[in-house]
């Protein structure tokens, strides 16, 4: 494992180094982004400084709290939502959906539920915690999207279902609950095919979803780690950048566009 900081040089050499992995790779290759590639665009991580859960005791998010209480979750949900709604992908983002247009990679595994690598031009975004911007019926399964239930909840009404009468939920996994046998299908899919991952912004410590990118160092792909503090694969990567993905991925994107004669 090599690991490099806010050095410009070495952040190239590093850069260029990535990107010849990709291109090797022939697109067998994806992206595996947490909480840390989206501070950039003003959203709060979850477990930092000033991450949510040192405001709201995380226990407050688990599925069986939320069936107690349903109603005072939303209302802490509506906070969440509000710290999202009005961000905007940042060039982390743009970058990654830069490399799926090249073809060098096959789409972007992610833990977050913000829906800015959709915003940034991402087409296959397989999104392991669920939706943020959505809401679903805990009996039928109903969904839609999640602006008219928080209305409802400013106003202290329960969301119900309109089809069954269910108990409405935003689309976010919640503590406790399954992830979506769909999502995790898909990126261990992507994780079996790869020769390369990229791991952004997230620490690896919330499982199962870290079993996607540390499957596929497992059967042989080449990691590569874009994250400031440290995770739990930093051991098997073979390139750990310590600095922010805004700075360093557009960096790789510069460098595969020059190799495939596209700069």
């Amino acid at each position: 494992m090599r690991e490099v900081r806010e050095d410009k040089e070495l952040l190239l050499e590093a850069a260029r180094e990535v990107a010849e992995a990709l291109v090797e790779a022939g697109g067998n290759a994806f992206v595996f982004t947490g909480a840390g590639v989206s501070t950039e665009s003003g959203i709060p991580d979850f477990r930092g400084p000033s991450g949510l859960w040192r405001r709201i005791p995380p226990e407050k998010f688990t599925i069986e709290y939320f069936h107690a209480n349903p109603l005072e979750v939303w209302r802490l949900y509506s906070e969440l939502y509000r710290s999202m709604s009005g961000a905007k992908p940042n060039e982390a983002h743009y970058a990654i959906a830069r490399l799926e247009a090249l073809g060098l990679i096959q789409g972007v595994v992610t833990q977050n539920i913000d829906g800015l690598h959709q915003a940034a031009g991402s087409r296959n975004v397989i999104e392991l915690h669920g939706s943020g911007s959505r809401a679903v019926c805990l009996e039928c399964g109903f969904t839609d999207s999640i602006e008219r239930w928080l209305v409802k909840v400013a106003g202290g009404v329960l969301p119900r279902c309109p089809v069954c009468g269910g108990l409405m939920k935003p689309a976010a996994v919640f503590f406790g609950e399954e992830l979506p046998r769909e999502a995790l299908r898909r990126a261990f899919d992507l994780a079996h095919a790869a020769r390369v991952v990229i791991v952004v912004g997230s620490s690896l410590t919330v499982y199962p979803a870290a079993l996607v990118p540390e499957e596929a160092a497992r059967r042989g792909a080449r990691l590569y780690i874009v994250n400031l503090g440290e995770t739990s694969l930093d051991w098997m990567a073979e390139i750990v950048v310590r600095a922010r993905a805004g700075s360093f991925l557009p960096l790789v994107v510069g460098e595969a566009e020059r190799l495939l004669g596209r700069g």
